[in-house]
């Protein structure tokens, strides 16, 4: 964070008068976090950038859907400054900014940021609920979760031309999809939770889902037992070599599990295969091949050893959001409750309150952890 956001040692809140018509419902940094996306129950985002003095200021501002904008997502800066969102009109946008070429590259604080809609995505035939950029090394691809249970995985064969984009993939969850969330990992078969808010569901309600190599297609792998009530929001920690997964959910509480592969039971892909297997497909799924690919999953013990290491009630209300540091050893969740909690664990791997963040008195921070907080 800006050295202008601490006094004293102390974080201060900083405010955004965003101005909506209406409910904001998302709010997504990029990847330096000098940018602020925000999108808008009244169909509308908002750009902002980072000043020097550590305050936002506004460089954007459009409509971008007929319908309730319910999330907006940054790819990975290696692609160029791109946005996604999704809606309740059942489309996703893929927007690139576009500067004006005689205006200096260095832009000055009241220089206005103008994005171009470059592709529209139109396959789902329900709200889309969720979108996320996959990690950079599996390419430009992004997959969107929609109400009638329906994941896609789309991809741009040709990253100087994003107004092109395929259906790498398609799966039915069977349930109401509410979040979804990319594995980070380089070095494991790629990965996605979905979780759903489907209240009148008896599943559990986050799935494991993995590519799998040889039949070319994604596989349910698990599911989170505990996870039992609606889930808002997914988060996997970004992978730093652990021999496990960390993935944070947002429910009526804060809930970390861990994911990790048995060790008597083979992985589904190496290491080596996995770059061929994600190979760009110039032609996208027929809807015959992707249900066909439903029918045919193999029942098979899992691979998994799914633990739940921590669950906080701490936020007393409904939990929206889930997200970790850059280094994945802090946990910041947000409610009902007006506040960003945060969450660490200690060197016997024991999950602990970190601190409490508040419009009113700024930061609250514990030191139950043991150890000082990271930089992240």
């Amino acid at each position: 964070m800006d050295k202008n956001n601490k006094v004293n040692g102390a974080y201060i809140p900083r405010s955004v008068n965003a101005e909506f018509r209406d409910t904001i419902t998302d709010i997504s940094y990029d990847h330096f976090g000098h940018r602020l996306a925000l999108s808008s129950t009244d169909h509308t985002i908002q750009i902002w950038d980072l000043s020097h003095d550590g305050t936002y200021h506004l460089i954007s501002k459009f409509r971008s859907h007929s319908g309730s904008v319910w999330k907006v997502t940054w790819a990975h800066p290696e692609f160029g400054q791109i946005l996604a969102t999704c809606s309740l009109d059942r489309t996703a946008i893929i927007w690139e900014e576009v500067l004006d070429a005689t205006v200096d590259t260095k832009r000055s604080s009241d220089q206005t940021s103008h994005w171009a809609k470059r592709a529209t995505l139109v396959d789902s035939r329900t709200s889309l609920t969720d979108i996320r950029f996959a990690p950079k090394h599996l390419g430009l691809m992004l997959v969107t979760c929609a109400t009638d249970g329906h994941v896609r995985i789309y991809e741009a064969p040709d990253i100087t031309n994003i107004s092109h984009w395929s259906l790498r993939d398609e799966f039915n969850c069977k349930m109401a999809c509410s979040s979804i969330t990319w594995n980070q990992s380089r070095i494991h078969p790629p990965m996605l939770a979905v979780g759903s808010d489907d209240a009148n569901s008896p599943s559990p309600k986050v799935l494991i889902y993995e590519y799998n190599e040889h039949l070319r297609r994604w596989i349910k792998v698990d599911a989170v037992a505990s996870a039992t009530d609606p889930v808002h929001d997914l988060s996997f920690a970004p992978y730093i070599g652990r021999s496990y997964h960390l993935l944070g959910i947002a429910s009526k509480n804060v809930q970390i599990v861990t994911i990790k592969t048995q060790s008597n039971t083979p992985s589904s892909m190496t290491t080596s295969s996995l770059t061929s297997s994600m190979v760009p497909q110039t032609a996208p799924l027929t809807p015959a091949t992707s249900h066909l690919s439903q029918q045919a999953q193999p029942a098979s013990t899992s691979r998994f050893d799914i633990k739940t290491v921590a669950q906080f009630d701490d936020h007393l209300s409904q939990v929206w959001r889930v997200s970790w540091n850059i280094t994945g050893t802090i946990l910041a969740s947000s409610g009902d409750d007006g506040t960003v909690r945060m969450w660490k664990s200690n060197y016997l791997d024991n999950w602990k309150p970190l601190g409490v963040l508040n419009d009113n008195v700024g930061a609250q921070t514990s030191n139950q952890t043991g150890d000082h907080e990271e930089n992240g």
